[in-house]
């Protein structure tokens, strides 16, 4: 500590004694009116939050006891025959199966790909890396069911710009939305790409924890690039994997805008999600029945809730990770 410091934090301590002094004067309505209009700022927001979320939520699950077309006034209690009656479905089980095999696809490629990019534009040597991070953001801001619907335009297999360039080489027009052994998959990378730039940034968060210095001491003694990514960057970027992992899983289980625009769940239901099964018995049907929508979509948000425990657990576990290896 220098003697020019020694008076500037005795003023520095002074002022911060007179500001508490000051605070501790301050009447106690003064403080009351303030968290009053915080309230009342706060109140268009609650009440349309309570409206359109919370309500909808606790509905559900008295809609999910009773038989009801949506129309009628009458309600006719039927207990838990409707979770019987889903779970009996074998709709409801392949559409369970597809939620499940989508999310395989996707998790996977988006939280390497993104990782490996990540690394690539992390790098303060690359030109013009403010313009190639924004490049891969761009589908982000998009609005998802525009995409499908260009996308289906564009996998068109009679005229899609894809399967002409395919045929201009001399293949054969390839089905990728309307074939069974295409739909997912193409669907899966099509989410890929559109949410990309979502993991690419956690990841690039991630890696500016990790400080130069480390990189610096590692080339100076001589560390390849393979063994800086294998014995440096991926043994500090464990907490962050965790977390990445378990936040890219419940992404995925909200795909329905995407999903319905490209396929609508086909074709034969090869593509039907849990969001898709509940739109189509709640609104797509000729006799809506909203009870058998809501049971599922009860046992889909317990799916949900059981994937936001885990991710609880994974940042718990992160947290724990980083005190043990600051």
């Amino acid at each position: 500590m220098t003697i020019r410091s020694v008076p500037f934090t005795r003023r520095e301590s002074k002022r911060a004694t007179r500001a508490s002094t000051v605070d501790d004067h301050v009447p106690s309505g003064r403080g009351w009116k303030r968290t009053t209009w915080i309230w009342i700022f706060l109140l268009p927001t609650v009440v349309l939050y309570g409206i359109y979320t919370i309500y909808p939520i606790i509905a559900s699950y008295w809609y999910s006891l009773v038989e009801w077309n949506g129309f009628d006034a009458d309600q006719r209690f039927v207990g838990l025959q409707n979770y019987e009656q889903v779970l009996r479905d074998p709709f409801f089980l392949n559409s369970f199966k597809i939620t499940l095999l989508f999310m395989l696809l996707v998790v996977p490629a988006r939280v390497l790909l993104s990782l490996l990019l990540a690394i690539v534009l992390n790098s303060p040597k690359l030109p013009l890396v403010g313009v190639l991070r924004s490049a891969f953001f761009i589908p982000v801001v998009t609005t998802t069911a525009i995409i499908g619907v260009v996308m289906r335009f564009v996998l068109d297999p009679a005229s899609g710009p894809i399967n002409s360039a395919l045929q201009t080489f001399g293949l054969g027009g390839i089905d990728f939305l309307g074939d069974q052994s295409t739909a997912l998959p193409t669907a899966a990378a099509l989410y890929v790409w559109k949410f990309f730039g979502v993991t690419m940034i956690y990841w690039l968060a991630a890696l500016q924890t990790i400080p130069q210095e480390i990189y610096e001491a590692a080339r100076i003694d001589g560390a390849s690039a393979r063994q800086i990514f294998f014995h440096i960057t991926l043994p500090l970027l464990k907490p962050f994997l965790i977390i990445i992992t378990v936040l890219t899983v419940e992404e995925t289980f909200h795909n329905f805008d995407l999903m319905y625009t490209l396929t609508g769940g086909g074709p034969y239901f090869h593509t039907e999600i849990i969001e898709i099964y509940i739109y189509r018995w709640a609104f797509a049907a000729s006799i809506p029945q909203l009870g058998h929508a809501s049971a599922a979509a009860v046992l889909f948000g317990l799916l949900v809730a059981i994937v936001g425990a885990i991710q609880l657990w994974g940042v718990y576990a992160a947290r724990r990770m980083r005190r043990t290896n600051p």
